[in-house]
């Protein structure tokens, strides 16, 4: 069998030998370089859309996506510039100042990392959602009404007993529609429609997700990095306030269900199954399920 061929470059001034074919992002972090990311995922294609993974290259005009810039020989990469870190805040800022963050552990560490300030743009996003939240949820807990609502001020899509779809938590990082697509599932049961400020995700026609492609497989659910799309164990756990990692236990076994032999990772909380996920270095599933396996659970005494 062939061996690829190597790549010899430098990140922030470390020499880095990275296989043909790699990206800057792998390059970064086999340089040790903890380079924050969106809209990337292992188990799935660069979106290339939420420009928080910008590095400066020497020689480029404009920063350059690094999830998605393949490496090349001789390049000189810096990682921690004040131009990429004045990039990154900005693109935070204007995240969070525009969608509820507030179940993003990612987005909130970036906003401490980067000194990031949303409130430069105006109201937190999730104080608009006051009315929409109390109209979905009559015992949520009312905040006080923003000076503008979040780019999507909507209430939580309740439409079945497995996930829960809340918009206004949505980056648009478009990683729900590859996981939907060919990425993994091949049911193209959802994409991006609208423009600007309307973009949105969407089903065809905009019709209810019951009633469209969907097969519930929770592949979006799986990728989704801000709890926008979330199974409806969190959800009810969240509302009522009992949602609580610090009590939570993972276990890894196989799905029961066929003989695939899915991976699966059990979150436990309180001797209750309540959240499933897959192992994104599975060689079986690559961190993709099927409903069974993803919410097939409700069996577990």
């Amino acid at each position: 069998m062939l061996q690829p061929r190597l790549v010899d470059l430098t990140v922030d001034g470390a020499p880095v030998r990275v296989p043909e074919g790699a990206t800057l992002l792998a390059a970064c972090r086999a340089a040790g370089v903890d380079t924050p990311t969106l809209c990337f995922a292992e188990n799935l294609r660069p979106a290339n859309v939420c420009r928080v993974c910008v590095v400066e290259l020497e020689g480029a005009r404009t920063l350059v996506p690094s999830c998605s810039r393949m490496a090349e020989p001789g390049m000189v990469v810096r990682t921690d510039t004040p131009r990429v870190r004045t990039s990154r805040k900005v693109v935070l800022e204007l995240l969070a100042s525009s969608v509820d963050v507030s179940t993003a552990p990612a987005i909130l560490a970036y906003l401490d990392r980067y000194g990031a300030r949303p409130d430069r743009f105006g109201p937190p996003a999730d104080a608009g959602r006051a009315g929409a939240r109390d109209a979905a949820d009559p015992g949520h807990h009312h905040r006080p009404e923003g000076d503008r609502a979040a780019t999507v001020a909507e209430p939580p899509k309740l439409e079945d007993d497995l996930f829960v779809r809340d918009y206004a938590k949505c980056i648009l990082c478009f990683k729900c529609v590859q996981a939907c697509g060919d990425d993994a599932q091949n049911t193209f049961a959802i994409a991006i429609g609208g423009r600007g400020f309307d973009a949105r995700v969407t089903t065809d026609h905009a019709v209810p997700l019951p009633e469209s492609a969907c097969v519930y497989c929770g592949n979006c659910v799986g990728v989704c990095p801000t709890g926008a799309l979330a199974p409806k164990t969190e959800h009810d756990l969240r509302a009522a306030g009992a949602w609580d990692e610090a009590r939570q236990t993972t276990t890894d076994t196989v799905c029961p269900y066929c003989g695939v032999g899915c991976a699966l990772t059990l979150r436990v909380q309180d001797g209750r199954i309540v959240k499933v996920t897959s192992p994104v270095e599975s060689t079986v599933t690559r961190g993709h399920l099927c409903i069974k396996g993803r919410f097939g659970f409700g069996f577990v005494g």
